[in-house]
């Protein structure tokens, strides 16, 4: 008896330090280690909300909320669709808009409404998106001319709203009071070198702006690149928001940079920041600020900390990925928020309601590769390792097509069923030298199959690997080794993508079963 009361208070004192170790666990940089980048985050209250950049992907401009800082989920976007007529954004007549779309956005909270702003090179428009319902929508939106690279939207004091943009030379305006564009004549260079604090020799010209305000004080913050160095946070001050501006390096450390302020309920303060991650992506930071001389003072002892004096985070499932079963109530036929298409989807050729508990994806024309097919569902990979599984039923297939799962970039590989000449067969295809070779295919003698692919990003080793099986529990190899590359024509980190495109005959389809993402691999 004294063994077993024993044993019960010694399993209460291991679980009470389980719990007590788990209440004083910190949350770690980076706080989500995904493709988030371009970040504008603002508080209403108790809660954080943060915009970010997609890009080509729909729908886009997500909107994030926190109640910590630490723990993340998307809860919205700005819009489904950028612009329906456009070809580029269609993937239609060979046009794509890989890299482009719409970019860093800008989140702002004026008389109980939320703006968002972003800006397009796909169709040379600035768009400003705004609610009054962050969560819900809807969203009503001004567009005009021209894009705004890098452009901050500010609600001033006195009723007036300006935008700051550009590279190098920042320039600002005053903007219409409905938001439909600049008001003429208000046009002018506010800082005609921003980059000048970062010294003389610059390769990336500051841009990136974010404008905030505290007690009193202008604060403008921006990103430059010196020749040989690192990205670098710059910020200039003034006591009007016209200026004169002075400015000065505020952090240079492992390139994390461009980004701006956030403040806590408590009175605490810190600065979000991305940093380039090899081909997981551009991944948010936090870094500490305190105050001095009316200047924001970045890091710790001017370093970037691991670990942050906020709750310990959770995982990025199922708050920025999630797996999915693709099993819907009677009538609904909503994708959750995690998942964005490549490109503007066709909305007649997807269906989770033509077989229940499948997305079915049906070919509507011949493509020549996953870069040009339409309907390809994507998710973010998230390090430092992950995998992602798909269940498969090919049984609807045409001769000609190719369904599956890939990692998409400029440099992609994906491994799927190809039909041809009659037979259907287990292909993995490895585009990583810049054309699309088939490393492997083994003949497939049954309808559904199961697929693989999990990521390495530890230390940026960035190397990928493919796999299948028949039964969804025991695993084979196949091809080789995808050694990933993050490349500016694509200017997004790796994807999960679930594909399905025709190269002969239109009509065919392949139904997903499930798509489960883990954050482990195999080992």
């Amino acid at each position: 008896m004294y063994y077993r009361y024993a044993s019960i208070i010694l399993g209460i004192i291991i679980l009470y330090g389980h719990n007590l170790r788990a209440q004083t666990r910190s949350a770690c940089n980076p706080v989500i280690y995904a493709d988030v980048p371009d970040m504008s985050m603002l508080r209403v209250g108790n809660a954080y909300y943060m915009s970010s950049t997609t890009m080509h992907m729909n729908p886009g401009v997500p909107v994030m909320k926190s109640e910590d800082l630490s723990n993340w989920e998307i809860v919205n976007y700005a819009y489904e669709i950028l612009d329906p007529d456009n070809k580029a954004l269609n993937l239609a007549d060979g046009k794509s808009t890989y890299g482009k779309g719409s970019w860093a956005s800008c989140l702002r909270y004026h008389n109980e409404t939320y703006y968002v702003s972003t800006f397009a090179k796909t169709t040379n428009k600035t768009y400003i998106y705004r609610t009054k319902d962050i969560e819900n929508g809807p969203w009503k939106v001004s567009a005009f001319g021209p894009a705004y690279h890098d452009h901050t939207l500010f609600f001033d004091d006195d009723g007036k709203i300006y935008m700051i943009w550009g590279g190098g030379e920042l320039r600002m305006a005053e903007l219409k009071e409905d938001l439909s564009g600049i008001k003429g004549g208000t046009e002018r260079v506010l800082i005609e070198n921003a980059s000048a604090p970062a010294g003389e020799d610059i390769g990336l010209p500051a841009e990136g702006s974010q404008l905030f305000k505290v007690n009193g004080k202008y604060y403008l913050f921006n990103i430059t690149w010196p020749r040989n160095g690192m990205r670098t946070v710059l910020v200039h001050r003034a006591d009007k928001i016209t200026g004169p501006y002075e400015g000065k390096v505020v952090l240079q450390d492992k390139g994390v940079a461009q980004g701006g302020l956030i403040d806590t309920p408590e009175g605490k303060w810190y600065a979000y920041l991305f940093r380039d991650y090899g081909a997981v992506g551009r991944i948010p930071y936090l870094v500490p600020v305190t105050w001095g001389n009316g200047w924001p003072i970045l890091g710790v002892e001017g370093k970037v900390p691991d670990t942050l004096d906020l709750p310990a985070g959770n995982g990025l499932i199922p708050g920025i990925v999630a797996s999915d079963d693709f099993s819907r109530e009677e009538g609904e036929v909503k994708l959750p928020l995690v998942w964005q298409w490549n490109h503007n989807p066709d909305p007649s050729h997807w269906s989770l309601d033509e077989r229940k508990g499948f997305l079915r994806i049906t070919t509507g024309r011949v493509d020549r590769s996953v870069l040009s097919a339409r309907n390809s569902l994507t998710q973010r990979t998230i390090g430092p390792e992950c995998s992602g599984t798909i269940g498969l039923d090919v049984s609807g297939m045409k001769e000609g097509d190719f369904a599956g799962l890939a990692l998409l970039q400029e440099k992609y590989a994906m491994v799927g069923v190809k039909y041809a000449n009659g037979h259907k067969t287990i292909t993995m295809v490895n585009a990583e030298s810049g054309e699309p070779v088939e490393v492997k295919s083994i003949p497939l003698g049954q309808e559904v199959i199961h697929l693989k692919a999990e990521c390495d990003f530890r230390d940026r080793k960035d190397v990928a690997r493919f796999f299948y099986s028949q039964d969804g529990k025991q695993w084979y190899p196949i091809g080789n080794e995808l050694h990933m590359k993050y490349t500016l024509s694509h200017f997004m980190g790796y994807r999960f993508a679930l594909f399905n495109y025709a190269t002969r005959n239109p009509g065919g389809y392949a139904d997903f079963d499930y798509f489960d993402i883990t954050d482990n691999i195999h080992r």
